[in-house]
């Protein structure tokens, strides 16, 4: 090192590569202050020397190094401003001897992220007149604050792994005026100790955002005591999901001027006043209103019935949209219509319903799942705590029309906050689903009534024609007491037309609502799903006819001959007794994509008084707009 030459001066010691020091070194090699055209060397033209056809004055050198085009060119702007400086004056001051010591005092902003660093090793002190040091994207999971030099400014440690506070603020930089710790496991009581006033007496930005705070009431308690605090990210926590954020922590910190990106007027300031004095209304749970209106695009069921099918049985068809959210407190119905699970024994009695359907559906999983064409159900929560319980609730349930109204509004007073949190950035999994109800005439006590089963499905219509029969026999020959017959209902049949996922990250970071058109993408008409069925069959049959080929010659030929016929229905399918094509190009094949208006947003407290009517107030819903199961 005694030869000033900085080559030497970085070959030193082999370190871990995923320490700060060793990554540092790698891009001050790269910088290659000795190398052409920087340093002193037999390319440089000096003023007593020699011409020559491989010397370069200094103003060619520099172009060298700033050209766009050059090979020579080192982009060091993007881990320290200071880097292209260090290789001009190692071109214009070649005499100047770039040591070790003047290398590191020369850096006043390192940028190092995504690099992998684990470590901050006491290597990064020797830069002792650093004043910004961006470290984000790492793997840096403990800090020794004594490895800091003492003149940072600004230390960003976005996105690593931190989980404690306590290295840090052993011996922290007394000059730090900005600190990014986003994106981090931070959030126990212990971290609150350490972001006091005795730790960072200049601290004028704090970047708390994406964390894992819960309890806004400690964590203002404890910026309080910042001095020089002005700006403030918080953003990302679950307590930013409560009804009293960001108005609570606006009124207690009035020396902030901007919270979460966000300059903060003198008209809120004015409207949150009063809210700081109010922290015993503030609870770790937070109120979301889900409401889902106009349904759209499910096609019509009546256009599939066929007009000389038999009377009975009589199909109703009704639609709803289901959902799951948490279900940790009592939802709250405000005013809409569904259905919802009020307490423990409701909800078990939903599960066994639910349950109940689904074995009774087992024989219709083909068609559910031909039926799915946006795409399967997501199970978009399968990362939540198991201790978090989710119920179902779905919408009233209405028959068909072009624009079906669901005046579907649940308030779900849910917590704690973090599952909350996890929940939202998940997502919320829509279900689109019909009920198909059949209906038979009640039996007479002369004429007993027996419904048609499954093996006697070829004889349907013989069975309808003697009940016609009978019951023409024995009804009464005064037409003035005939009524209509009493109908018996069977179990209905619940089938998932379409699911689809809406994401609800952007009420996480910071938004109050979400308001979406949710689409499920067409539905296949009823005609639609049983050509999907024929063709599945006759793909099967062909199947066991290539497999029973190999079994004998007769085989074979019955085999053939079932694949010709096969071949033959499919080429004339779609054609006339003339073999022509009457297919009518004008009709369109697509159709229209069903859709469902949603909106989900938090319930924000904007003054005091709306804070103590919301919270002592009782909330009624009301008369006859709400179904329990």
């Amino acid at each position: 090192m005694a030869d000033g030459s900085p080559g030497r001066a970085f070959s030193s010691p082999i370190m871990s590569s995923n320490t700060v020091s060793a990554v540092l070194e790698k891009q001050i090699r790269r910088l290659c202050l000795n190398d052409f055209p920087c340093g002193r060397g037999s390319w440089r033209r000096t003023k007593n020397g020699p011409c020559g056809a491989g010397t370069e004055p200094a103003d060619a050198l520099l172009d060298l190094l700033n050209c766009p085009r050059s090979p020579w060119r080192n982009d060091g702007q993007s881990w320290s401003p200071q880097a292209s400086g260090l290789r001009e004056l190692a071109v214009r001051e070649p005499r100047r001897h770039l040591h070790t010591d003047f290398i590191y005092n020369y850096f006043t902003t390192l940028r190092i992220p995504g690099r992998n660093v684990s470590t901050i090793d006491e290597g990064l002190s020797k830069f002792s007149k650093l004043e910004e040091l961006v470290l984000s994207v790492n793997s840096i999971s403990e800090i020794s604050s004594a490895n800091l030099p003492k003149t940072l400014k600004s230390l960003e440690l976005r996105s690593n792994r931190l989980s404690s506070l306590s290295g840090l603020t052993s011996c922290p930089p007394p000059q730090l005026q900005y600190l990014g710790l986003g994106s981090n496991s931070l959030g126990s009581h212990k971290d609150f100790s350490h972001l006091t006033g005795r730790h960072w007496p200049k601290l004028v930005c704090l970047d708390l955002s994406d964390c894992e705070f819960q309890d806004q009431r400690a964590l203002v308690t404890a910026l309080k005591s910042l001095p020089c605090l002005k700006t403030l990210m918080l953003k990302g926590n679950p307590f930013t999901l409560a009804p009293a954020y960001p108005g609570f922590t606006v009124d207690s910190l009035p020396q902030l001027v901007c919270l979460d990106f966000s300059w903060i007027s003198s008209e809120e300031r004015y409207r949150f006043g009063g809210l700081a004095g109010m922290s015993d209304l503030i609870e770790d749970v937070a109120s979301v209103t889900v409401s889902l209106s106009r349904l759209r695009g499910i096609p019509d069921p009546l256009m599939a019935v066929d007009k000389k099918a038999p009377d009975f049985p009589v199909v109703t068809h009704r639609y709803f949209i289901s959902y799951q959210f948490l279900s940790h407190q009592t939802s709250d119905n405000r005013g809409g219509d569904g259905e919802a699970e009020p307490d423990a024994a409701s909800r078990a009695a939903e599960e066994d319903s639910i349950c109940s359907d689904l074995q009774s559906n087992t024989e219709h999983q083909g068609e559910a799942s031909v039926l799915q064409t946006a795409g399967p159900a997501v199970n978009a929560h399968e990362n939540i705590s198991a201790t978090v319980r989710l119920s179902q609730y779905r919408t009233s349930k209405l028959t068909w029309s072009d624009c079906m109204d669901l005046s579907h509004s649940l308030t779900h007073t849910v917590g704690p906050l973090g599952d909350l949190k996890r929940f939202l950035s998940q997502g919320l999994c829509l279900s689109l689903e019909e009920e198909k109800i059949l209906s038979w005439p009640a039996a007479s006590e002369e004429v007993p009534l027996v419904k048609p089963s499954p093996t006697t499905k070829g004889k349907k219509g013989q069975k309808d024609e003697q009940v016609k029969s009978a019951s023409a026999k024995d009804k009464p020959k005064d037409k003035k007491t005939k009524g209509a017959p009493q109908l018996v209902q069977d179990p209905p049949i619940r089938t998932v037309l379409a699911s689809a996922h809406i994401p609800m990250h952007s009420l996480v970071h910071g938004s109050q609502r979400v308001a979406v058109v949710c689409d499920f993408g067409p539905l296949p008409t009823d005609s639609e799903v049983e050509a999907a069925h024929t063709q599945k069959d006759s793909e099967r049959k062909m199947k066991e006819d290539k497999k029973k080929e190999d079994k004998g010659p007769k085989q074979k030929e019955t085999s053939s001959a079932a694949q010709k016929s096969s071949t033959a229905s499919k080429g004339t399918a779609g054609k006339g007794k003339d073999g022509a094509d009457h297919t009518d190009p004008s009709v369109p094949d697509q159709q229209e994509p069903a859709t469902v208006e949603l909106r989900v947003e938090l319930e924000k407290w904007r003054t005091p008084s709306e804070a103590r009517r919301l919270t002592v107030a009782p909330i009624t819903p009301k008369q006859g707009t709400h179904e329990e199961i």
